[in-house]
């Protein structure tokens, strides 16, 4: 009898925390507003086609789902709200780039059961300052986080293509 009460109990605590790790930890539409002190720009769009399209296509080692991308831009300096499947489930992160570099990167909405470290400043500070090289990889490597491998490499990839499409964006003008 014992022995089955504190298996429940274990159980119990290990659903609660992994229904905590899960969630929105800010929304797409706050963490624009904090960015822009609650006073954002118009939304602008890129669409994603012919050279643009390949060059996402060779960071994200497919196709982005979406034909039309949101962006918001004050200046030299964009924020991008981007989604990428960790696992199984999207993963929703905010970036703001200024002069070629990341300026700020959050973990925005995780929906995943594991590796929701990502979302720690340990982790997301990593990427302060980074930028692209000739090769559109990143400049710094990034330290893997145990048991989230798969949401590691997904905001790599993101980052990676937030830096894109800032370069994309300003070279276009």
């Amino acid at each position: 009898m014992r022995i089955s009460i504190l298996t429940l109990l274990l159980a119990t605590l290990l659903a609660h925390s992994l229904s905590w790790a899960k969630g929105v930890y800010q929304s797409p539409e706050d963490f624009i507003n904090e960015i822009f002190s609650n006073n954002p720009p118009k939304a602008e769009r890129v669409i994603v086609k012919g050279d643009l399209s390949k060059g996402l296509k060779a960071i994200l080692d497919h196709r982005y789902s979406k034909i039309r991308i949101p962006y918001w831009r004050d200046g030299d300096r964009t924020v991008w709200i981007l989604e990428k499947i960790g696992k199984e489930l999207p993963i929703t992160a905010g970036f703001v780039i200024s002069e070629n570099q990341v300026e700020q990167f959050k973990v925005l909405v995780f929906r995943e059961s594991r590796g929701w470290e990502i979302r720690n400043d340990f982790f997301t500070e990593q990427f302060d300052g980074a930028h692209l090289t000739t090769k559109n990889k990143l400049d710094r490597p990034i330290d893997n986080i145990t048991g989230a491998t798969m949401s590691v490499n997904a905001m790599k990839k993101l980052s990676r293509m937030a830096l894109y499409l800032h370069k994309q964006v300003l070279s276009s003008e």
